[in-house]
């Protein structure tokens, strides 16, 4: 595959830092996401593909098939076609945000009508697209954020409320919102101590979906979830890896690209060059939205 653009997750930074599941063996490159054109195909692959430009879907070894570099290897199950009105760019915003919160949102928590889902972190590629899916599904989105800067950027890009967590209590914000019925569904990349406040404010018999772990703290079950059956569970886009349940997601997010009700937002884009500062950049937590390398 010829690479066009390149789309920078927390999946990396922790790689290369040896903190993700899978740790580096050198020499290893780096990068999950990537956008480009296929050149040419395996045995018993087939050859329609070349010529096409697709996407990859993050959750396959970086060790063994790294994507940051002008050309890429990937498995055949991993690839995706994405819209032609989406620019190569864009397009390098797809695949771990909507599929991570489609994963989560969609396919495991039944997100529908009638819910009021808390996002945190929700200025993140991922926490963008969950705001979109939300709203797709015909539910209530809270996304939160730790200061007051990011607040009308998000309800400019969909947020049906925002909580600033170091301004306000989540829990009584969502009690109020909500007239007193809570959240149904939490989908959190925060963890760590922070679960107990979102346990208050996630109704009896609901789930907190763990997707990331920027607290960097242990995860704890909180005792306020205990007395309120509320289920913690963990979300990994690799959930996905089996073409049941991969096919209809991939579906999902390319009709809803197609007709553009979703729509990735970039916040800046390296020339490849600045790879280095471009993951700088990312690590600093300024950015609303996807952070892309282009080649």
């Amino acid at each position: 595959m010829d690479v066009a653009a390149v789309g920078l997750n927390r999946a990396e930074s922790m790689y290369f830092r040896g903190e993700y599941f899978e740790q580096p063996r050198f020499p290893s490159g780096v990068g999950y996401e990537a956008v480009g054109t296929i050149t040419s195909v395996g045995e018993d692959i087939d050859t329609s593909l070349v010529g096409k430009r697709v996407g990859t879907i993050p959750g396959y070894s970086m060790n063994l098939y790294p994507v940051l570099g002008e050309k890429a290897v990937v498995p055949v199950t991993v690839i995706a076609e994405v819209p032609p009105s989406l620019s190569s760019v864009d397009a390098a915003a797809v695949w771990m945000q909507y599929g991570t919160a489609y994963g989560a949102l969609v396919d495991r928590a039944k997100v529908s009508p009638g819910d009021t889902v808390i996002l945190t972190a929700a200025s993140s590629s991922v926490g963008l697209a969950a705001i979109q899916i939300v709203k797709a599904q015909g539910a209530i989105s809270i996304a939160t954020t730790r200061t007051s800067a990011k607040r009308q950027q998000l309800l400019d890009l969909g947020a049906d409320y925002v909580i600033v967590t170091q301004e306000e209590h989540l829990p009584t914000r969502v009690r109020e919102i909500t007239g007193g019925d809570l959240a149904r569904v939490a989908f959190d990349a925060v963890g760590g101590s922070f679960l107990n406040s979102l346990a208050h404010a996630v109704a009896p018999s609901g789930t907190i979906y763990l997707y990331g772990l920027l607290s960097g703290e242990a995860n704890n079950y909180p005792v306020s979830a205990f007395f309120k059956s509320i289920s913690l569970t963990a979300f990994m886009l690799t959930e996905l890896n089996t073409q049941e349940r991969l096919e209809p997601m991939k579906r999902y997010v390319y009709d809803h690209l197609a007709d553009g009700s979703f729509r990735p937002r970039v916040d800046r884009v390296f020339p490849f060059e600045e790879a280095t500062e471009a993951y700088r950049y990312l690590e600093s937590n300024h950015q609303v939205g996807k952070v892309v390398i282009a080649l």
